[in-house]
């Protein structure tokens, strides 16, 4: 039997279920020059944030490193396969050496840990674990089923966000620094680049929620010509549409709906009851019933 697909499928259970499948070059943590370890090309995480690197520097002039990281050795020296935070934050601190527990790791492995690592610690946002599971399907051939069994996901989760690397670069960028969460950038998916970059500003600018951008993107979908072009109607006149439906509701406490037509529109209040009908009146007309 290959010695590959003998290998348990699943690192949802942690770090701790993987690392002793591997063969270890030292029977301990070590320590280790720091300027001997070469980044992991594989790390899912892009962004580091200063004020939490400052807070566990800190931290380890204070009480040391608390856990080793975790380092593959190479023909140069060592390559860093999981710990990027505590590695940065100990150079920092002007740390020299570094405690690291050295074990045997292919490619796989080594992206594998690195985002098994975060996914567990600190989560990665939402683009930098689609490109991560990008990684594993294109670089190793894993399906997506595979990599839910690995991660400890749902499968529907993985292809949920895999789908966000479909999104235009505005949008991804977006999401990668917490201007929109991944509920909007989902919600902008089947909607033409032009169509994605106008309700994207007008998400950031006025502050949508999700279920707002879903609303508008649907409203420009049905409206469409089935190519895939925006409608014609701005998503602003939209959101100003439901604008004006709210502040109506409010004042007559009722539901109250817009709809367009093509020289003009209509203005629906629902009523309840009859006291609702002459309270509404009253509302509308100044007088009684």
């Amino acid at each position: 039997m290959n010695a590959r697909a003998a290998r348990p499928a699943s690192l949802g259970r942690g770090l701790a279920a993987l690392i002793p499948q591997a063969v270890a070059s030292t029977p301990g943590p070590v320590e280790i020059a720091i300027d001997r370890i070469e980044r992991n090309p594989y790390q899912p995480r892009a962004a580091f944030e200063d004020e939490a690197l400052e807070e566990l520097a800190a931290s380890i002039t204070a009480h040391g490193i608390l856990q080793p990281i975790l380092v593959t050795e190479t023909l140069e020296g060592y390559r860093l396969v999981a710990g990027e935070r505590r590695l940065r934050a100990a150079q920092m601190a002007g740390l020299e050496r570094i405690p690291a527990v050295i074990r045997q790791a292919d490619d796989r492995d080594q992206l594998e840990l690195a985002l098994v690592e975060n996914l567990q610690r600190t989560d990665l946002n939402a683009m930098e674990a689609a490109r991560a599971y990008r990684q594993l399907h294109d670089l190793f051939g894993l399906t997506n089923e595979e990599i839910a069994d690995r991660v400890g996901k749902a499968r529907p989760t993985i292809s949920n966000t895999m789908r966000l690397l479909d999104l235009q670069p505005e949008a991804q960028a977006a999401i990668e620094s917490g201007r929109i969460g991944e509920g909007h950038g989902r919600a902008l998916l089947g909607l033409s680049g032009t169509a994605q970059r106008e309700l994207l500003a007008l998400a950031v600018a006025r502050g949508l929620s999700v279920r707002q951008v879903e609303e508008l993107a649907r409203r420009l979908r049905d409206a469409g010509d089935g190519t895939g072009r925006p409608a014609r109607t701005a998503p602003a006149a939209d959101a100003e549409m439901e604008r004006v439906e709210d502040d109506l509701r409010r004042a007559l406490g009722t539901k109250v709906r817009l709809a367009r037509s093509r020289r003009g529109g209509r203005i629906i209040i629902e009523w309840y009851s009859d006291e609702e009908l002459e309270r509404l009146y009253e509302r509308l007309t100044g007088g009684k019933a």
